[in-house]
């Protein structure tokens, strides 16, 4: 369908539900001020301007680094305008079905001398209810952006594993994933939460995909402070589906290629080791396993196939153990459980756990479980485990509602 008509279609439908609500804001507000009833309605039209100029703007705003950033922000507050809407709507469906109950109900029971004649009037309760209820997904969003996007949190965890190397014993391994450079907006938050990912004092950081965005640009100004990311075994790091620049038009298939290119060097600049579909062993004390990094493999939707784990392996086979970094968690039952049995630790990212959803003791719960069936934390399978990052980043919505950004520390133990 033509992105025009799309636009008329979604524009009438919000405009409807608009124009809906508004019959019940009036009510709501009306024992307020007139200053306080137009500062009120002034909001309300107001969410609907920057919604519809969001989404009618969204593919020449998308094209260029400045236009993405406000894009982002005006995104967020069309989320939270229509969310709060829907809900307000909901009370008055609720509202109008008591009403039309209670007209029935005056029709079958005519009162005498034109008793219950009289326009069966709004519920108050309800519509003030209701415009309670709509103002939670602005201040939860915003919420989220003030106070969840850069609340970085140190998950711990063991995993046992029969034939790890006696000299390896102990090792602690710093997972961080998604960075997605492209959507910060406070580098001193940034900072704070490298510093706490050195202050790990891990033996080795992994870095499981999506530096970036888009483009290999965004790192400008970022790389200084990603440089100071430091362990004795070193920074190891892969490529996730962003980092390719699938998601932009580029002027020619070069320049596209020269984006990923400068992505690279970048990383090798910054002292990490970009494993493209290959290993590193690691020796101490004539002990080695083995890390194995591979491009992108995406087991759902449309994300590409980039990695070769066949070619990523050669080389290993006298290591017992194998860590695995691969971005997207779907390849883990996609093809590394069916197919290598000798890879021991699946480390990935991708998910962000929606950057939405419930954390409270044993409880997790976001609706990416929905779509990725191993979205945060660690899983077990035979004993060979996957761990999932929730992410240090964000992207479109630049904040975290109940899902914060994750520093990972796995200890590797003996079983």
């Amino acid at each position: 369908m033509h992105r025009g008509i799309v636009f008329l279609i979604v524009s009438i439908i919000l405009l409807g539900i608009d124009l809906y609500a508004y019959q019940g804001l009036k009510v709501a507000i009306g024992p307020l001020p007139l200053v306080g009833q137009r500062i009120i309605k002034s909001i309300f039209w107001g969410l609907t301007i920057v919604t519809i100029i969001g989404f009618s703007l969204f593919e020449p705003m998308s094209h260029h680094p400045i236009g993405r950033k406000l894009l982002t922000i005006m995104a967020t507050i069309g989320v939270a305008n229509i969310l709060g809407k829907l809900l307000f709507a909901l009370w008055l469906v609720i509202d109008d079905l008591i009403r039309v109950a209670r007209y029935i109900w005056a029709k079958l029971n005519p009162q005498p001398h034109g008793l219950g004649e009289e326009p069966i009037s709004r519920s108050e309760f309800l519509t003030q209810a209701g415009t309670v209820t709509a103002a939670v997904p602005l201040l939860a969003m915003g919420w989220g952006v003030v106070s969840g996007a850069h609340d970085y949190r140190v998950e711990n965890r063991v995993i046992k594993l029969p034939n790890l190397p006696r000299t390896f014993d102990g090792l602690t391994i710093t997972q961080i994933s998604d960075i997605h450079c492209g959507s910060f907006w406070s580098k001193s938050a940034v900072k704070r939460g490298i510093e706490l990912v050195n202050e790990q004092k891990s033996d080795a950081i992994f870095f499981t995909g999506d530096l970036v965005n888009n483009e290999a640009t965004e790192l400008n100004g970022w790389t200084e402070i990603f440089s100071t990311l430091k362990a004795d075994l070193g920074v190891f790091s892969v490529l996730g589906n962003h980092d390719y620049g699938d998601y932009v038009p580029w002027n020619s298939a070069e320049d596209k290629r020269r984006n990923l290119r400068a992505l690279m060097d970048t990383q090798r600049q910054m002292g990490w080791d970009l494993l493209i579909d290959e290993n590193r062993k690691i020796t101490v004390d004539g002990e080695s396993i083995s890390v194995v990094g591979v491009q992108n493999w995406g087991g759902r939707g449309r994300f590409p196939k980039y990695g070769d784990l066949n070619k990523a392996l050669i080389g290993a086979d006298d290591t017992e153990v194998k860590l695995l970094l691969s971005h997207d968690p779907s390849h883990w039952k996609g093809e590394v459980l069916p197919k290598y049995d000798n890879v021991d630790v699946m480390f990935s990212g991708h998910t962000h756990g929606m950057q939405f959803g419930i954390e409270v003791g044993q409880i997790k719960w976001s609706p990416v479980k929905y779509f990725y069936p191993e979205w945060a934390d660690l899983y077990e399978e035979n004993g060979r485990f996957l761990y999932v990052n929730r992410g240090f980043g964000y992207i479109g919505y630049p904040g975290r509602l109940g899902i914060l950004p994750e520093i990972t520390v796995i200890t590797l133990k003996s079983a």
